[in-house]
């Protein structure tokens, strides 16, 4: 569920295994200047910028200007909607698991 805030698809925004390195290191830390997270990468600050506005049109990202520093911080709320869809996928799985388990003991009988 889409809130009206957010421009992106949270699905989308993780997509990409630098946005969810991104993720990784702000869960970590309360806040981070971009300089800091751009240390962390092989890429220039413009790139890792441009994953950070994916990010941010997700809702997954805050920013605040700090003088001339921008630091970011996560929002991990709006990853409760990949929990959701993990945890359905989950259950249904283990249901099939169960039955199948099933299945399998009673041909052996």
């Amino acid at each position: 569920m889409r809130e009206n805030n957010q421009l992106r698809d949270v699905f989308d925004a993780i997509a990409d295994p630098t946005r969810r390195r991104l993720i990784e290191l702000l869960a970590e830390a309360e806040e981070i200047p971009l300089h800091e997270l751009t240390a962390q990468f092989q890429m220039g600050r413009t790139a890792v910028s441009k994953h950070l506005t994916i990010l941010k049109e997700a809702g997954l990202v805050f920013d605040c200007k700090v003088g001339r520093e921008t630091r970011y911080r996560l929002n991990p709320f709006p990853l409760r909607e990949i929990q959701d869809w993990v945890a359905f996928y989950s259950k249904f799985w283990s249901t099939n698991m169960m039955r199948l388990s099933q299945l399998l003991k009673e041909e052996d009988e």
